[in-house]
């Protein structure tokens, strides 16, 4: 199996530097090209999907769905953003000071009261790359970029926390299997 992840193309509140978490934003049209462009550069290197699993959000399935033409689209819970609670949709141009602690030291600063605490995050996206450890083929997850983290924590235990201060962008994508080796690395579509 070879597997490939994507956070979804930008939305309007990324733009406005908002947590987006779990409310359900489309994709801006930058998002949306963003998203064609992955797609093309697949497409170039000949990669195709077997299988397509989404976060139900729409910006993530908007991206799953033009990335993955004709694949077969499965949305999955556990692919949805960590729950920022009483932060969501706040402004992080000017958070309050336990939400700046936490961001500007997210390896060793507990999430604040009514998020949703990182190792939660790792077991719910461990939960569903251990149902698909089995899989043959290439497989897409089209997610979000702190549930990618966790992805990515969980695939590689030895990262002790690296990924949690990783900057991953709109349409970012990791791989493993074939493609990498043993470990997820970020693949290079130029």
């Amino acid at each position: 199996m070879t597997l490939y992840m994507i956070r979804h193309g930008q939305t309007v509140m990324n733009t406005r530097g908002a947590l987006q978490g779990r409310s359900d934003h489309p994709l801006n049209e930058k998002g949306v090209e963003q998203a064609e462009q992955a797609r093309r550069r697949f497409e170039e290197k000949g990669i195709s999907f077997d299988v397509v699993y989404t976060s139900p959000l729409c910006r993530a399935v908007q991206t799953a769905e033009i990335l993955a033409r004709g694949a077969d689209i499965i949305t999955d819970e556990r692919l949805i953003e960590m729950d920022y609670g009483p932060y969501e949709g706040m402004d992080l141009r000017s958070p309050p000071p336990e939400l700046m602690a936490f961001f500007m030291d997210i390896r060793n600063t507990p999430a604040p009261d009514g998020m949703e605490p990182l190792p939660e995050v790792v077991a719910r996206l461990g939960s569903l790359l251990e149902d698909i450890r089995n899989a043959r083929g290439s497989i897409l997850l089209s997610t979000h970029a702190i549930a990618m983290k966790g992805a990515l924590e969980y695939l590689t235990p030895d990262s002790r926390g690296g990924y949690w201060s990783k900057n991953i962008e709109n349409c970012a994508v990791y791989v493993s299997g074939t493609e990498a080796g043993k470990y997820m690395i970020p693949y290079e579509m130029p």
